[in-house]
């Protein structure tokens, strides 16, 4: 990769970007907002602290951030989680079911899932069910490691989901839907002061659709509820729920097997699944908080916050393997499983922050001490007979009987206890250079079993942090920033032991500005990252072997991803909103050969939106996607490259109501949803979704 000469192209790039004529006005933080946030898809720029702890603007933090905002979720409907990071730049979404999903960055697998900036990293990463966006007011994604935070040193990204809280005013709206397969959705939202102290908001959302495949339907209720009290001008305290039930039929447990045994690819419709009517997979997502806030004084700020986070699932699968005969469509066998689990997640985190006065210069600092604990379990029954398919690409020709199950027996039991403290300052150097340097202690115990595997494990790891800006003109910076890698895994190697943690460093540099009074953020930025240890599937066990016969067995992967992104947010003009960037990577393994080929090394996200006040406010957008060709691991099945174009359009019809029109995949593209597992299954064709909202 020629870095030197892209980065040249960046700089020019950015510095050619016009200057700010059209100034805006200056915005303040949302005072109800406890976290302050990043918001530059609107009018104006504000601080965060989810990459370092510290409140500072997108500017002055050295590490790449986007973020989601409600505007952007209501205009383009992005109401469950994978819709939303498919629009987020530098993020992948790997749908390789229609109930198990993996997201990465930069290369590697993202597990750091936070809300609130508070939460411990999912088990392999994986998000079950669709996560509904109701309950959140902005999503952000800060990519590359952020062990400052979250104690794990993975250089993909954090993601970090920002809760609605009560606003000091009275607000409401609700929303109907209907659309394409049967699509349709309620969702309310009502903020209210009971008094000049106390304010409550309530959420509701409800959803029904079938699917683009066969069989398949979701039922999902998702209720929220947070109290505010200012006991005190000084002391503020929150408590809140939320419930989400996702309740799934017609479910894909594995995909479509793609090729014959002569290596030629099936061709089946894009409904096409190997599931079953009688199939489901059902989540209970159940989440309480409380938290204070006191304001010490002087700038200084301290709150803690408990988190007790529960998760219920009840599963019952058909999975389907084989690859069949050309001649006769005849070679795929299906296995049933019925799959119970149930994960408690107990968190708690204390932060303090404030200004120092130090050499006739203002400085921040941060400090914070956080314990969680996860305690897993998981249930098996295995089916009692295999199930032969339909000849391909035919497979719901007729509907697989279920076999039954045998007993349900526990496979997994596992108890997570992470505990870490960590520190940061903002230090300004002078007029023009701001550094930031901090460090993250963690201490990681692991026990119990899953599936034949001990999972015993005690880590303990210093990650520091380092980085700069420095202003070189007034509207550009340059920035840098390094950390170092401490990422344990749960993988198993040959002889059943433990995969010790991955380590390496994760380094970022590049520029940001801002135009148009600080209403359009631009940034162009380099990073690379090396990791050692990486987990890759290595075979699976046999009988005799000390794990359990048929799961994978691992062997650890030094790699490096490099790259550079290119990304613009905020408002053009005072009706004009742009969004969006361009990522370019390249992963090699200790050989200097493609590693993980099934990611796209080139991605393209965009998105705009285009105001007519005079015309009954209306409101005309797109979003568009495009990746480039991946290969399924082992080379067999190759998904060209594809792009996804999306269209909306809202007109207010009277006061307080606006209706909407969203076109998704408007040229119809057809392609896999992941090829990560070498099968995959066909994302969804063109759809149309109308809706009518009311606000107040």
């Amino acid at each position: 990769m020629h870095l030197s000469l892209r980065t040249a192209l960046l700089t020019t790039a950015l510095v050619a970007l016009p200057g700010a004529a059209l100034a805006g006005p200056d915005g303040t933080a949302d005072s109800n907002d406890q976290q302050s946030q990043i918001i530059v898809t609107g009018a104006v720029t504000q601080a965060s602290r989810s990459a370092t702890g510290l409140t500072l603007t997108p500017r002055e933090t050295p590490q790449s951030i986007t973020v989601i905002d409600q505007a952007r979720i209501q205009d383009f409907q992005l109401t469950n989680i994978n819709d939303l990071l498919d629009q987020t730049v530098g993020i992948n979404v790997e749908r390789v079911e229609t109930d198990r999903t993996y997201y990465n960055s930069r290369g590697f697998d993202i597990t750091s899932f936070q809300v609130d900036g508070i939460g411990l990293p999912f088990p392999y990463g994986i998000q079950y069910g669709d996560l509904d966006t109701a309950l959140f007011e902005r999503v952000e994604a800060i990519r590359g490691a952020n062990a400052l935070m979250t104690g794990v040193g993975n250089p993909s990204a954090t993601i970090n989901y920002v809760r609605k809280r009560p606003t000091d005013t009275l607000q409401a709206t609700a929303t109907a839907q209907a659309g394409s397969w049967n699509r349709w959705r309620g969702e309310a939202d009502v903020s209210v002061p009971v008094t000049d102290t106390v304010a409550v908001r309530a959420i509701y959302a409800h959803e029904s659709r079938d699917s683009h495949l066969d069989y398949n339907h979701v039922n999902r209720n998702v209720y929220g509820l947070i109290a505010a009290w200012k006991v005190t001008p000084q002391l503020t305290a929150t408590i809140g729920y939320s419930r989400q039930d996702n309740d799934a039929d017609g479910v894909l447990w594995g995909a479509l097997p793609l090729t014959y045994k002569d290596g030629s690819r099936i061709p089946y419709a894009r409904s096409a699944t190997t599931s079953a009517p009688w199939t489901y997979w059902d989540t209970t997502d159940q989440r309480a908080f409380g938290e204070l806030a006191y304001d010490l004084g002087q700038g200084w700020q301290a709150k803690g916050v408990f988190t007790y986070a529960n998760n219920k699932q009840q599963a019952r699968l058909l999975y389907a393997f084989g690859t069949p005969d050309k001649a006769t469509g005849l070679g795929i066998a299906g296995q049933v499983g019925a799959y119970p689990s149930e994960t408690d997640q107990y968190l708690g985190d204390l932060t303090a922050s404030g200004p120092l006065h130090l050499f006739g210069r203002e400085h921040q600092l941060a400090f914070g001490v956080s314990t969680g604990r996860l305690d897993n379990r998981q249930w098996q029954g295995r089916g009692k007979s295999l199930v032969a398919y339909p000849a391909v690409p035919n497979l719901t020709a007729s509907v697989i009987a279920d076999p039954g199950t045998g007993p349900i027996t526990l496979e997994a039991n596992s108890r997570l206890d992470v505990t870490r403290v960590y520190g940061a300052a903002h230090l300004s150097v002078t007029d023009r250079l701001k550094a930031v340097a901090g460090a993250s202690a963690t201490w990681l115990k692991a026990d119990g079993f899953s599936y034949g595997a001990n999972l015993y494990r005690k880590n303990s790891a210093v990650s520091p942090y380092a980085g700069f800006t420095y202003d070189l003109t007034p509207n550009v910076s340059f920035y840098g920033s390094y950390t170092s890698i401490f990422n344990p895994q749960d993988e198993s190697d040959v002889r059943g032991r433990r995969l010790d943690p991955i380590t390496g460093s994760s380094i970022e540099g590049g520029l940001k500005s801002e135009w148009f009074g600080g209403r359009l953020y631009a940034t162009a930025s380099l990073f690379r990252a090396k990791q050692k240890n990486l987990a890759t599937v290595a075979g699976q066990y046999g009988p005799g072997d000390p794990g359990k016969p048929g799961t994978n067995y691992y062997t650890g992967l030094d790699t490096t991803s490099r790259g550079f992104e290119i990304e613009l947010a905020g408002k053009v003009t005072d009706n004009w909103t742009i969004s969006g960037g361009y990522t370019g990577l390249e992963i090699e393994d200790n050989a200097g050969k493609a590693a993980r080929v099934f990611l796209p090394t080139k991605s393209l996200k965009l998105a705009t939106t285009y105001a007519v006040p005079d015309l009954r406010d209306l409101k005309l957008g797109a979003q568009l996607r495009w990746q480039n060709k991946v290969r399924s691991p082992d080379f067999t099945v190759t998904q060209n490259d594809y792009a996804v174009l999306d269209l909306m359009g809202s007109i207010r019809l009277v006061d307080h109501v606006r209706a909407a029109l969203n076109v998704r995949n408007v040229t119809d593209s057809s392609y896999l949803g992941s090829l990560m597992w070498g099968q995959a299954y066909y994302a969804a064709p063109r759809s149309v979704l109308g809706s009518l909202t009311f606000s107040y």
